[in-house]
């Protein structure tokens, strides 16, 4: 090369989209700790106990709980293609983008996919499946409990229970619940659950933690074909993940060194503890763009506090209001997908992204970009409102 290109200098950015979330300082300090090999002793022993948090996350006391080595989406392709052989009947429910893109992946295993479908920002009922389960006869159904497209919080627990009377497995994608709002694999009987790390456990992506409960492992193990994917199939990785250690590829060692800080900061605050710093960051930022005019585009009473999907004023520029809040404050918060292209804000408070003086330097940029852009309200009434949710406790 004639020239190199420039030394890295990443910006430094308050990131407030649908994911990755601001990393916590610990985290990346572990990600530049010593590398040692996949099969030292100190790395094994490190697996032992990121296995215990992980289940401890999941609340489950499933055997085969791991972090597969890829993103949140091999976590989805990971729970599609071990439960699924070509000519399985799999209900999935379609209500957002990821619902979507679970029903390409079941196609591509070569499942036989029938669609429940509910319009974007809306929820499923347990009475949305029963004539798809009574039909399709389903081996799996699938389901996004938070839809990171709509910011909609999908209940599961009466919905779990009308899948298993049908005789099928539940799966769930909990890439952006993990962390932020309950997830009870155990209480609730989830069969197949995945997630990923750069959500609500503000890691870096690269890990998708995931669980199968026993009863599906006995699917897995009854298969009459091998899984499609020879690097995703969960009958190698858990003699990997087992006291076997058999080898089956390198594992990102640092990677696993930054999810383990991640878990063992989540595990400090406790889980209880962290949901509730959520939610209240999500009430104090829903009060606030409430006061300056701004409505949530998801079903009332559903709506995630970690993802908040929100309608763009009418007259005003998406694409100059999320610019300018990235140029000129250091501000990334993520645009509309599908359906809400143009229509839609959606605003992440993740894991350390989910803070106070997040909810309000956000708040404030806003109003002033807003003003900028000729929307009317009472300057200074968002962080007020914001602020009277802090105070109230």
């Amino acid at each position: 090369m004639s020239e190199l290109p420039p030394s890295l200098n990443p910006p430094v950015r308050t990131l407030l989209g649908p994911g990755p979330s601001d990393i916590h300082p610990r985290v990346l300090r572990a990600l530049a700790a010593n590398t040692v090999g996949h099969l030292d002793p100190y790395y094994l022993s490190l697996m032992n106990d990121m296995q215990q948090m992980l289940r401890a996350t999941f609340r489950t006391a499933n055997p085969l709980t791991l972090a597969i080595s890829a993103t949140g989406s091999a976590g989805m392709e990971s729970t599609v293609v071990n439960l699924i052989e070509p000519g399985d009947s799999m209900v999935v429910c379609v209500n957002g983008v990821f619902g979507g893109r679970m029903v390409d992946v079941a196609e591509r295993a070569g499942a036989r996919v029938t669609r429940v479908e509910r319009p974007w920002g809306e929820v499923f009922e347990p009475a949305d499946l029963k004539d798809a389960l009574v039909k399709a006869r389903p081996k799996v159904v699938g389901i996004v409990q938070a839809e990171t497209s709509t910011g909609a919080w999908q209940p599961l627990e009466e919905i779990s229970k009308l899948v298993h009377d049908a005789g099928a497995l539940l799966l769930v994608d909990a890439v952006t619940a993990l962390g932020g709002i309950p997830v009870e694999v155990d209480r609730w009987g989830i069969d197949a659950i995945y997630s990923g790390t750069q959500k609500c456990l503000s890691c870096p992506p690269g890990l998708a933690p995931a669980s199968f409960s026993p009863r599906a492992v006995e699917v897995i193990l009854q298969r009459k074909t091998k899984v499609q994917s020879w690097y995703l199939d969960v009958g190698m990785l858990a003699q990997y993940w087992g006291s076997e250690r058999v080898y089956h590829h390198t594992a990102p060692i640092n990677m696993t060194y930054a999810l383990y800080e991640a878990l063992r900061i989540l595990h400090e605050e406790g889980l209880d503890a962290a949901q509730a710093r959520h939610l209240r960051n999500h009430r104090a930022l829903k009060a606030g763009l409430a006061a300056i005019g701004i409505e949530y585009t998801t079903q009332a009473g559903r709506e995630l506090p970690q993802l908040n999907a929100v309608r763009i004023p009418a007259g005003v520029d998406d694409l100059q209001v999320r610019s300018a809040l990235l140029n000129r404050f250091g501000i990334e918060i993520g645009g509309g997908l599908g359906a809400f292209k143009g229509k839609v804000w959606r605003i992440g408070l993740m894991g350390h992204g989910s803070r106070e003086s997040n909810v309000l330097q956000l708040l404030g940029a806003l109003e002033l970009l807003l003003q900028e852009a000729g929307h009317k309200f009472a300057h200074g009434a968002s962080v007020a409102a914001a602020n009277a949710v802090y105070a109230g406790g």
